[in-house]
């Protein structure tokens, strides 16, 4: 009781709060990518599912979270992986969203998520692990109560990109866009881009850049076997 009766217990909590209001855009967006191939009773399993495995598995990275970020190559390996993400949610051709709709692929969409998230979630933990002050109680109230948040961002998302296709190419270019991010932010080149700061744009253009040339390509690619094969 005389932790809940704290006024740091609940600045502490709305700090974690607020701090996943400000990163869970970009969660939202891989979030709804992911998912809209799905028909629409499996969207709902996969973002709730996807974010709900996603909080847990913050919730034990923000343990190992600075210690992890020390190790090099460990965010240019995950920056690589979302920029592989996001060349194949944007290389979805239309036929394999038709498909998806048929079919469904639940776990495939819930898996993505969870890497996705896992991958960017590297560095943002580290604000939320600073707000808990070592209190792992606040830390799974404060990541529980952003569930909702992140669920209705992801299906207000899906809604969105259906409505107006353009956002998934947007979407796709803010995962290269993060994944250039991670691939410089890495401990292994930090003295050579705390001389050249530009660089961090640089990578994080090129990134974008990539998942977006890459993933049309593949779609590009997709359309013309489909071509001849009907």
């Amino acid at each position: 009781m005389e932790l809940l009766q704290s006024v740091d217990f609940w600045t502490g909590l709305l700090k974690i709060i607020w701090i996943n209001i400000v990163l869970s855009g970009d969660n939202a967006v891989v979030i709804a990518l992911a998912a809209r191939s799905l028909p629409l009773d499996q969207q709902r399993k996969a973002i709730f599912w996807g974010s709900s495995a996603a909080v847990v598995l913050r919730i034990a990275l923000t343990v190992v979270a600075a210690k992890l970020l020390q190790l090099s190559f460990l965010q240019i390996g995950g920056g690589l992986l979302l920029l592989w993400i996001g060349v194949q949610l944007l290389g979805e051709e239309e036929e394999n969203i038709v498909r998806a709709k048929e079919q469904g692929n639940l776990m495939a969409a819930v898996r993505t998520i969870l890497i996705a998230d896992l991958v960017m979630s590297l560095d943002n933990v580290i604000g939320v692990a600073a707000a808990a002050k070592g209190s792992m109680i606040l830390l799974m109230m404060g990541l529980a109560i952003s569930i909702p948040l992140v669920v209705f961002g992801s299906t207000l998302m899906i809604r969105l990109m259906e409505r107006f296709p353009v956002i998934v190419m947007l979407g796709a270019a803010l995962i290269g866009w993060i994944g250039g991010e991670t691939i410089i932010s890495d401990t292994a080149l930090q003295g050579w881009v705390a001389e050249n700061s530009w660089l961090h744009y640089i990578a994080a253009a090129i990134g974008a850049a990539l998942v977006v040339g890459l993933g049309r390509a593949l779609q590009s690619r997709h359309d013309k076997e489909l071509a001849a094969s009907a």
